[in-house]
C-alpha cells in the first residue's frame, strides 16, 4: 500500500514536471514589413481606393490586417494607428501567433 502511494506521488511529479516544460515559450517580437488591409479583402479590394474598401471592410467586422508576400497576417491593438495607414506601406512590431500579429508598434514605410 505504501509503495502504491509513493508511486502515486511519482507520476503525479512527472505528469506535473511534463506540463511546465510543455507550456510554449513567450513569444518574441519580431517586425513584418507590409501593406495595411483588412482580413476579408486581403490583395484583392472591391473598391478601387486600397485606403477606403480597407476602412469600410473594418467598419462592417473585418479586422485590421497586414499583407506580407502573399500571407495576411491578421492586427490586433493599436487600430487607431493601424488605420491611418490603411493601404498604405508599413512595418509592425508586435508578436505573432499563427497569422495573427499583436501589435506593438507601428510605422510607415
Amino acid at each position: 500500500m505504501r509503495l502504491h502511494k509513493i508511486m502515486g506521488f511519482m507520476v503525479a511529479a512527472l505528469l506535473l514536471a511534463g506540463l511546465a516544460a510543455a507550456q510554449t515559450p513567450k513569444a518574441k517580437k519580431q517586425s513584418w514589413s507590409g501593406v495595411v488591409t483588412d482580413s476579408m479583402c486581403g490583395a484583392k479590394h472591391m473598391m478601387a481606393n486600397a485606403a477606403d474598401c480597407t476602412r469600410a471592410c473594418v467598419k462592417q467586422g473585418s479586422s485590421y490586417a497586414l499583407l506580407v508576400g502573399d500571407t495576411v497576417y491578421t492586427l490586433k491593438g493599436h487600430e487607431a494607428e493601424v488605420d491611418k495607414l490603411a493601404g498604405q506601406k508599413a512595418t509592425v512590431t508586435g508578436t505573432a501567433e499563427g497569422t495573427t500579429i499583436q501589435v506593438a508598434s507601428v510605422k510607415g514605410s
